[in-house]
């Protein structure tokens, strides 16, 4: 009796152990077969280790002269700190390229005695988005976003901050468009 009670205990541990190869099989196969996922929600390429983003000239009539090196330092750090790609100088199997088209405040909501309330920065750039390992996914796409300020503020006190919030947010879209695909 004892003994078939270690046979019958032995055959359950190897179904148990047989149940866990098989999921892991499972699992590394359906990691493999659909890209290489984050927990961020990036999609990259199998085969991709490298991006590359070029510096994005400010083109703007309105030139903010640290604009550039911001806007493209912050383009760096999300795809390097967001994937395992690793940064290099040109030709990446990832690539961003673009320029800065727009960088202008506009009054926004204007009050009964015709001043502002609340002006608005806005901040426009084109980008070229190329993927070596899967071309359908290139593409040429402008983004823009905006923080609105107190028209009792003036911009040079609260440029920087806007700044960093509208880059930010800048650099979450073309991540997102670039390499989350939802």
């Amino acid at each position: 009796m004892a003994q078939k009670k270690n046979q019958l205990f032995s055959s359950y541990k190897v179904l148990l152990l047989s149940g866990k190869i098989l999921f892991m099989i499972v699992l590394a196969v359906l990691v493999t077969a659909c890209g290489v996922y984050s927990f961020t929600g990036a999609s990259i390429p199998p085969g991709a280790k490298t991006i590359s983003v070029q510096y994005f000239p400010n083109k703007a009539s309105l030139v903010e002269p640290t604009l550039s090196s911001i806007f493209t330092n912050a383009l760096r750090d999300k795809f390097t700190s967001q994937t395992n790609l690793r940064m290099v100088e040109k030709n990446g199997d990832l690539a961003l390229e673009g320029e800065i088209t727009d960088y202008k405040t506009t009054p926004v909501a204007i009050q009964a005695d015709q001043t502002s309330a609340l002006n608005r920065l806005t901040i426009t750039v084109n980008v070229r988005f190329t993927n070596k390992l899967e071309p359908k996914k290139d593409f040429e796409s402008q983004f823009s976003q905006f923080v609105d300020y107190p028209s009792t503020q003036n911009l040079s006190e609260v440029k920087d901050d806007l700044l960093k919030q509208i880059v930010e947010d800048l650099a979450d879209n073309i991540f997102n468009k670039s390499v989350v695909n939802w």
